[in-house]
């Protein structure tokens, strides 16, 4: 890394079952039908060598974006929080944005978009009148999971509202089938051609099964090559790595493609592009939690 140049995870969780139910989340889900602190994914960080973290929402409630901004209050080594507004409904939204402003480390908005039963969701015009006033703002949209529902809708949302940062997480999602995945390539493709889409290399267990640096080569380099290192950031996407490999060995495979970079690229993977893109304010890297 540049001397002085921050790690930055841009893509972590922490969820409180006393807090809201996640309605998503279940006793299916084995390990993570529970809480996950501050506290343990400070651990985490703290290992990997990170500076600090942006915190993204879990569920699309005001609750869960409220105790994401009051952990960003007490833990100094979250950066930002992408939170939830009711984008369907623009008069709300806005109220909410407004509300949500008012704290320093609010930096984006996500929706859990492929939770959401009505397939064309971003297509709504109320959506469209929201995401509009989010790019307004100058806040970043956070494209949740959008293999194979949304990426093509994504197109269309990039090149109709070009204003709109728009966040790719987790690459979108590419699938294992060697059918499937050329069809992702394509469509991801098509997003990136837009100079103000970036995208995330996060939440990819999926794909590769247990990590390694041979089995995420392949989409590393695809998204290296469609992005590049100015539009793509690191996310631990902790603690969904649970399910896998866990924090420390997910990173260590990131941190290893990484080294292949230029010590500016890499520095814009593992930070730089995160700070850039959700206008993170520095801090003085302490760790109360």
């Amino acid at each position: 890394m540049t001397e002085g140049a921050p790690r930055i995870d841009a893509h972590l969780h922490v969820w409180d079952l006393e807090v809201s139910d996640y309605g998503w989340l279940g006793p299916q889900h084995g390990r993570l039908h529970t809480s996950w602190t501050p506290q343990q994914a400070a651990v985490e960080l703290r290992t990997a060598g990170m500076h600090g973290a942006v915190l993204v929402q879990a569920e699309d409630s005001h609750v869960d974006t409220a105790y994401l901004l009051d952990v960003a209050t007490r833990c100094r080594w979250v950066r930002g929080v992408v939170g939830w507004v009711p984008l369907d409904d623009p008069r709300a939204s806005a109220e909410a944005l407004d509300r949500w402003s008012e704290h320093p480390a609010f930096c984006g908005v996500r929706h859990l978009i492929n939770d959401d039963p009505r397939e064309n969701f971003l297509e709504l015009p109320a959506v469209r009148n929201s995401l509009a006033d989010l790019a307004a703002r100058g806040l970043p949209f956070d494209l949740h999971d959008a293999w194979p529902r949304h990426l093509d809708q994504a197109e269309r949302l990039a090149e109709e509202i070009p204003s709109l940062t728009l966040v790719v997480d987790h690459l979108g999602k590419p699938p294992r089938e060697p059918d499937a995945f050329a069809a992702w390539r394509l469509a991801l493709a098509r997003v990136a051609r837009h100079s103000q889409t970036v995208a995330k290399f996060s939440g990819l267990w999926s794909v590769s099964g247990p990590y390694s640096v041979d089995a995420l080569r392949g989409v590393w380099e695809i998204a290296l090559d469609l992005f590049g290192p100015d539009r793509l950031m690191y996310g631990g996407d902790w603690p969904i790595t649970e399910l896998n490999s866990g924090y420390q060995p997910t990173w260590q495979v990131v941190d290893d493609l990484a080294a292949e970079l230029s010590e500016s690229e890499r520095s814009n993977v593992l930070g730089g592009t995160a700070a850039r893109i959700y206008h993170l304010p520095p801090n003085d890297w302490t760790w109360p939690c």
